[in-house]
């Protein structure tokens, strides 16, 4: 009884650390885009895939949009897999591999318009939605990261990797709506 007590409290000691750890790195991503953001000097004439100005706002947008709906995918696949829906039994086989494929696309996607947003605008705090759009977008990498992570770890709570793929859903949005919607609603945020 006490020797399994003792293993009890040791694995909960491992999963604690293990959490702690994937929040410091979160948190390193998150700090090191922030302050890279903040130092670097904007270039606003950086060209994304060759469009500048207008033409790469547009580019983002549409992007943005196709990652949203990448997300949006994804929450449902995860809630199949939880067996948070309202379908019986197990999922196929394929959503699995479907969910980490499209995860990885989704990722993928994200990477020239983060790229052109730290080249060409840096971390901005000039306005409301210029600053949460800048620091959803930090915390947005510091997130995956987190991901990243727990998906690799079996010891840590149940709990971690759905929330931390929430967040990630949660930031996607966040970051649509302050970049793609504002742009797609003439440069004004709907209920702002």
């Amino acid at each position: 009884m006490v020797m399994k007590m003792a293993r009890q409290h040791r694995a909960s000691g491992r999963r604690a650390a293990g959490l702690a750890g994937s929040g410091l790195l979160a948190a390193g991503v998150t700090g090191a885009l922030y302050v890279a953001g903040r130092l670097h000097t904007p270039d606003y004439t950086f060209a994304l895939f060759g469009q500048v100005g207008l033409g790469a706002v547009a580019l983002k947008a549409l992007l943005a949009s196709i990652v949203l709906a990448g997300a949006a995918v994804q929450v449902v696949l995860a809630l199949w897999i939880y067996h948070k829906l309202p379908v019986a039994g197990h999922p196929p086989r394929p959503v699995r591999p479907a969910h980490r494929i499209l995860g990885l696309a989704v990722f993928t996607l994200t990477v020239p318009i983060a790229v052109h947003c730290l080249i060409a605008y840096g971390v901005q705090l000039t306005s409301p939605r210029v600053a949460v759009h800048s620091l959803a977008g930090c915390f947005f990498y510091g997130a995956f990261t987190a991901k990243v992570l727990l998906v690799h770890s079996r010891r840590l709570p149940g709990w971690a990797l759905p929330a931390a793929g929430g967040t990630l859903a949660i930031l996607t949005a966040v970051l649509w709506y302050t970049s793609a919607l504002w742009y797609y609603n003439g440069y004004q945020l709907p209920g702002l």
